[in-house]
């Protein structure tokens, strides 16, 4: 069974309180219980991990290296538009990356514009609220079916 790393980085266990008018009312548990049931439905595992820690979020991507973990889904927060130790930490991976974001970046504050993550994961989905990590999910089971 292929394994899966959900990360949801800084701020984000603070969904379902923060800016409903971006991030929705749903929480953190509400959004990974429905990363879980899709999870069942594609027949893989996944594990979920949150800091608001950039040096554990970096910590955390340096044991996927080698521990048999096949993807994982990002959603880092405000670190997406300037953290280089977790760009640097992805760019060691070998395994499929999916960035998400649950609001539309590109309609925001201009800063929210640029991620430096995305050079280093295979694609990124924002804007659908929680359905950005399903459709992100999807993402990564389908370039896992393609290898």
């Amino acid at each position: 069974m292929k394994r899966i790393l959900v990360m949801h980085g800084v701020n984000l266990n603070m969904f379902g309180k923060r800016d409903p008018k971006h991030y929705g009312t749903e929480t953190l548990e509400d959004i990974n219980k429905k990363i879980s049931m899709l999870a069942e439905t594609l027949g893989v595992e996944v594990t979920f991990f949150q800091s608001n820690h950039e040096g554990d979020f970096v910590e955390k991507i340096q044991e996927v290296h080698g521990d048999g973990t096949d993807g994982i889904i990002i959603n880092a927060g405000a670190w997406t538009h300037y953290s280089y130790a977790i760009m640097d930490a992805l760019a060691i991976l070998h395994i499929p990356a999916v960035e998400v974001h649950m609001s539309n970046v590109h309609a925001r504050e201009p800063f929210r514009h640029f991620s430096v993550l995305s050079g280093v994961t295979r694609g990124s989905i924002a804007g659908f609220g929680a359905d950005s990590y399903l459709l992100g999910l999807r993402a990564v089971v389908d370039l896992l079916e393609g290898e």
